[in-house]
């Protein structure tokens, strides 16, 4: 059995990628026999400690920055209180998700102080941005600081796709390997093949209308106004709906484009989500986000879906060429309609493009052989 503390500045309820990969990670060792203990930021207001799907959550006290998308640890009496008792526990390894967050300097701090092994997990493939170019740049700065207080407080570094291993040279750090992002794909297509929800008959989306789905939170950077507008944009003779299942910032704006074509589902669960998949032709998610590897892209693969996406983050080394699925080298409204429009005129290319994808994932991307690696990890102690 091995102990590993993961700090993590988001968790469970809030939603994103990586977030997902902590919960699954978490459970996946947990699964092995090793002993879990999640460390995050009260983000959202919730009990200081929790149980969330059995995994342990300790909340510490923070502020809330960038509407909640970056939190800061608040040193005060709580703060106090909760690192007195995580001082007290016992750890084999310090994993800490991901690199440009001030509670990445908490979980390394930690680590150094306990003289446990640390290890900093990358999910970004280039800098945080809104599309501003004054906060960009700030925000770019800030990131290259808490890189360097990482760099003093933490040697070891890998990336969850070999596209975060090669951003994190940007910062002079020589990533020691990957430890993939991944999903449970046999439980993915077991859902897609028996779903939970019958979203076609729901949203009166009948058999011969070809279903393209977005999932993910909804923010202008993962580019869903653009496939929107590329949905608008297709000729009236294609029979067509695009499903938008998430939540975020821009929810309202997108519920007010809804119309024949769009419809908006709102936030989904897992199960839903996976049954959502295993009702559509393609995947869509035109990201100029900086991912680490899209979760939602591993998801739909592993249901069936051609997907169409970005070089952004690893899914290039999921979609390795055109006949494992589409990835666009420009995003816009222009490119993303012309991948659609080749995918419905040519079923058996995209069907057999999904196919090799759903292979793929199902031999290289699985909780269990990223959970082996970790496992392993805390078994080797500082240094060796």
């Amino acid at each position: 059995m091995r102990r590993i503390c993961i700090f993590a500045s988001h968790y469970l309820p809030y939603l994103g990628g990586i977030e997902r990969y902590t919960s699954n990670l978490a459970k996946a060792l947990m699964d092995m026999g090793d002993e879990v203990l999640i460390v995050t930021c009260n983000d959202m207001k919730l009990k200081e400690y929790e149980f969330v799907d059995h995994v342990p959550v300790l909340r510490l006290p923070c502020i809330n920055l960038m509407g909640g998308r970056y939190p800061v640890t608040k040193w005060n009496r709580e703060f106090r209180k909760l690192y007195k008792k995580l001082k007290e526990r016992e750890f084999d390894l310090v994993l800490i998700n991901a690199r440009f967050y001030p509670h990445t300097l908490l979980g390394a701090w930690y680590a150094r102080r306990k003289g446990i092994r640390c290890v900093i997990l990358d999910h970004g493939t280039s800098h945080m941005t809104v599309g501003k170019k004054i906060p960009d740049m700030v925000f770019a700065a800030v990131e290259h600081i808490i890189t360097f207080g990482d760099k003093l407080l933490c040697k070891e570094y890998f990336g969850v796709s070999k596209a975060c291993c090669h951003w994190l040279k940007h910062f002079g750090i020589r990533a020691e390997g990957v430890l993939y992002n991944a999903v449970d794909a046999e439980v993915i297509r077991r859902i897609a093949e028996k779903p939970v929800r019958d979203f076609r008959a729901e949203y009166g989306i009948s058999q011969d209308t070809a279903a393209v789905v977005y999932t993910g939170r909804l923010i202008k950077e993962k580019g869903i106004f653009k496939l929107i507008q590329a949905v608008e944009m297709l000729d009236p003779s294609y029979r067509i709906c695009l499903l938008i299942a998430g939540d975020g910032e821009e929810m309202d704006q997108v519920k007010a484009r809804e119309s024949a074509r769009v419809k908006a589902l709102g936030r989904l669960d897992f199960q839903e989500v996976a049954s959502l998949l295993g009702q559509a032709e393609i995947y869509c998610l035109p990201t100029e986000y900086p991912e680490g590897f899209p979760t939602s892209v591993l998801e739909a693969a592993a249901a069936g879906c051609y997907v169409i996406t970005t070089d952004r983050g690893g899914s290039r080394e999921l979609i390795c060429d055109e006949s494992y699925g589409k990835i666009l080298t420009e995003v816009t409204p222009d490119t993303i309609r012309n991948a659609i429009e080749k995918a419905l005129l040519d079923p058996a290319v995209r069907e057999a493009a999904a196919k090799k994808a759903e292979e793929r994932v199902n031999q290289v991307y699985t909780w269990k052989k990223t959970a082996e690696r970790v496992h392993h990890l805390a078994g080797r102690g500082i240094g060796k």
